[in-house]
């Protein structure tokens, strides 16, 4: 009985072991969220890039980017480091 007792209380699956896995699945589930915002907004500049009806501005924007150009009245301030969305995420879940 304090074999079973032991492993009901301290074993890999255990009561203890429960608080753990609620913390794991609630980092899980933060990290699930910032991937699904991801997404959401990856979906949203592609839509923006349909070929049938392109956003003239995100075209304007894509061009300049790959060109490395802009008009000579033009300030261009970098406004993050360039990291990727998953990039993003990767810090709200530990392993």
């Amino acid at each position: 009985m304090g074999f079973f007792g032991y492993y009901a209380v301290l074993g890999p699956n255990g009561i203890l072991a429960y608080r753990d896995y609620s913390r794991k699945l609630a980092q899980r589930q933060a990290y699930y969220a910032c991937l699904d915002k991801a997404r959401s907004e990856l979906r949203n500049r592609v839509a923006l890039l349909d070929p049938r009806h392109a956003d003239p501005d995100m075209v304007d924007e894509l061009v300049r980017k790959q060109l490395n150009v802009a008009h000579p009245d033009e300030f261009i301030m970098p406004l993050g480091t360039g990291t990727g969305n998953a990039d993003r995420c990767a810090g709200t879940v530990d392993g």
